[in-house]
């Protein structure tokens, strides 16, 4: 058995990959563990990291550093492509309101971290740590190491060391203070949840207008005779015409499709828009088109196929005689106009003959099991333009030097900008939602696995023997304060909805633990659409404050 004690005690590869794989086992093993219902979850691979770097199970320096910034630069692009296509449609909702209120939680944070620097004795490079800890937020950490690692360029590495055992310090009562956050403000204003989540689903439904079908009877006589093409106040208004009746025969509406009295058409829109067809065409028919029409079927075809990249609707209109009414892209559904352009991965629903279906349906491709497979390719696309992107420098006044979005701020900023993009031709950074989960999950426990055996030799000496309980109780301030301050104002001036609440303290901490917590509350999308309206952004702030803290220390 000699072999096996070598291989714990030899500097190679073999020995590395051993280490890593059994920190991270244990570690979600640890964090499965349940303690009067509070989890690490994934952070418990952190812990057993501590644990093997406090007993010298150690990983090869360069090994480790590398190990840390690509799980990282992983982790956040997932975050990225996860929450980019929702980003936009969450900020044109209560985005502004949101997002200042995360805003003050950071900055409290940031004033209270450097308050404690000044006044409370605490090393700056410890006082990141515990702000990123408090804060959860892994990537700030990685941030803040970024940058003391070229201020300490070939000086001892002792203070490298520091932000870690600051963060394993922070972290369990950064989730559980966040926790204790959402039960007091609920405590304190009596709230109902059952309440508050009938109150969001009426007012979700009030804001929500998917496309609906309606069929109306042509009767304004200016109408009579003119071509669909030359409708132009169809086009403006967002609405597509997909089947028409004229004497007792329905066929597909195109934009040479003449109208006469007492035709019926078949209208696709929201119920705003149809209520002023309804008003400039006719009133509603009595007849339901979609019933009538035996020679005319539906279909909904996926876009797979290279050449239909970048096509137009009136483009298909022209080749294959059908109707696109609705397309579904990033879990929104609307209806095109003749301009819009297929995306990869896009679901188009189709009107037209059995025939002309078929004809779509092959030169789409609607291979659906293409959608399973991730692309591989796209991804390092989109890591390579993140990493340069978070390799430019930026000059802030009244820094020292110039500050970088890093490896966490730059592959964040890029993934949600090529998540709106959708794809290039075939090139498609739409992930399926496994893939993206399982990328998000390896990149973290790879990132806290370093973390946790390069700080384990500091952690159990700071703790027991150094300034431990002091620091722990400064990161329990920079928890809780920032987030009743700014919960109380929420709740008790701006009025905002409870559940909408623990999405935007949970978004503000960039934590996925009090996330669940929250969600746990009341089957409501209210806390997610929270969550993910102030999360990119407090990604990035949270980043950037973290390097400013460090090098204001200089």
């Amino acid at each position: 058995m000699s072999w096996l004690v070598n291989i714990f005690l030899e500097d190679s590869i073999a020995h590395n990959m051993l280490v890593i794989s059994l920190v991270v086992a244990l570690g979600l093993a640890l964090g499965h563990i349940s303690l009067l219902n509070f989890r690490l979850g994934i952070a418990g691979v952190l812990f057993s990291g501590l644990l093997f770097g406090h007993f010298g199970i150690e990983v090869t320096a360069n090994i480790l550093a590398f190990m840390r910034e690509f799980g990282l630069i992983l982790f956040v692009y997932a975050i990225g492509l996860q929450v980019g296509p929702g980003f936009v449609q969450a900020l044109k909702r209560q985005g502004l309101l949101f997002n200042s209120l995360a805003t003050a939680i950071v900055l409290l944070g940031v004033l209270l971290t450097l308050l404690l620097v000044r006044w409370g004795g605490i090393p700056m490079s410890a006082a990141v740590g515990l702000f990123a800890g408090a804060t959860t937020n892994t990537p700030a950490l990685a941030a803040a190491q970024e940058v003391l690692a070229g201020l300490l360029a070939g000086q001892d590495n002792t203070l490298l060391k520091l932000p870690g055992v600051g963060y394993a310090l922070a972290y369990p009562f950064g989730v559980i203070g966040i926790i204790l956050s959402m039960a007091l403000i609920k405590h304190l204003f009596r709230v109902d949840i059952d309440a508050e989540a009938d109150t969001f689903l009426h007012q979700q439904r009030q804001l929500s207008h998917p496309p609906i079908a309606r069929d109306l009877q042509v009767i304004n006589p200016n109408l009579f005779g003119i071509r669909l093409g030359d409708m132009e106040f169809i086009e403006t208004s967002g609405v597509v015409v997909t089947r028409v009746l004229h004497e007792q025969t329905v066929t597909v509406a195109t934009p040479d499709t003449l109208l006469y009295e007492h035709d019926i058409v078949r209208l696709v829109g929201t119920p705003a828009q149809l209520h002023k067809m309804h008003l400039l065409i006719g009133p509603e028919a009595e007849i339901n088109l979609q019933e009538r029409s035996q020679n005319l079927d539906s279909a909904r075809l996926v876009a797979t196929r290279a050449e239909a990249m970048g096509q137009s609707v009136a483009q298909l209109r022209a080749l294959f005689g059908v109707t696109v009414s609705r397309i579904h892209r990033a879990e929104v559904e609307f209806t095109p106009t003749g301009s819009t352009r297929v995306h990869y991965g896009d679901e188009l629903l189709a009107v037209g003959t059995p025939l002309s279906l078929a004809s779509l349906e092959e030169w789409l491709g609607n291979a659906l099991t293409e959608l399973d497979h991730p692309q591989i390719v796209p991804i390092f696309i989109g890591i390579a333009l993140g990493v340069l992107l978070g390799s430019m420098p930026l000059m802030l006044p009244g820094l020292p030097s110039a500050v970088k979005l890093g490896l966490a701020g730059g592959p964040l900023l890029v993934a949600i900008v090529l998540s709106r993009i959708g794809n290039w031709r075939t090139l498609s950074w739409h992930l399926p939602k496994s893939s993206n989960i399982l990328l998000k999950d390896f990149g973290i426990v790879l990132f806290l696995a370093a973390v946790g055996l390069n700080a384990g030799d500091q952690f159990w000496n700071t703790l027991v023997n150094g300034e431990g309980f002091y620091w722990l109780a400064c990161a329990a301030l920079i928890t809780l304060l920032p987030l009743l301050l700014v919960g109380l104002l929420a709740r008790g001036w701006a009025r905002i909805n409870y559940l909408s609440l623990c999405g935007l303290l949970a978004g503000s901490m960039t934590d996925p633990p009090a996330l669940a917590y929250a969600q746990n509350l009341k089957d409501s999308s209210a806390v997610a659409v929270a969550y993910s309206s102030v999360y990119p952004w407090v990604m990035l702030l949270r980043i950037l404050s973290a390097q400013v803290l460090m090098l204001y220390a200089v």
